[in-house]
């Protein structure tokens, strides 16, 4: 796998730059991912990027927009808003985790 240095953490990404090790992502990593797409990080954004890291961590995939939305009570509306046009993916970019089956 390539690795890429994101703000001054080295770490390993896939084809599309989806972080491929769990372990090498932070909070401050979040960050700097979030706003190479254009999203400043607010505390409602937060809210689904720890649930997803955390329930990755118990099924071993990247939860998808609907368990996102029931697990973590976050309204797909919400989500939409805070993640403009592929939420899922982003979410997912941003958390250092692959992309959820069925984005493309």
């Amino acid at each position: 796998m390539p690795v890429t240095t994101i703000g001054t953490a080295e770490v390993h990404v896939d084809a599309e730059g989806f972080l491929t090790e769990y372990d090498e992502w932070n909070e401050e990593v979040g960050r700097q991912l979030a706003a190479a797409i254009g999203i400043e990080l607010t505390e409602a954004h937060w809210k689904p990027i720890r649930f997803l890291r955390e329930d990755f961590v118990q099924h071993g995939e990247t939860a998808t927009l609907r368990r996102v939305s029931t697990v973590a009570g976050v309204p797909i509306k919400e989500l939409f808003a805070l993640f403009p046009k592929k939420p899922a993916k982003k979410m997912a970019y941003i958390a250092g985790l692959p992309k959820p089956r069925g984005c493309v």
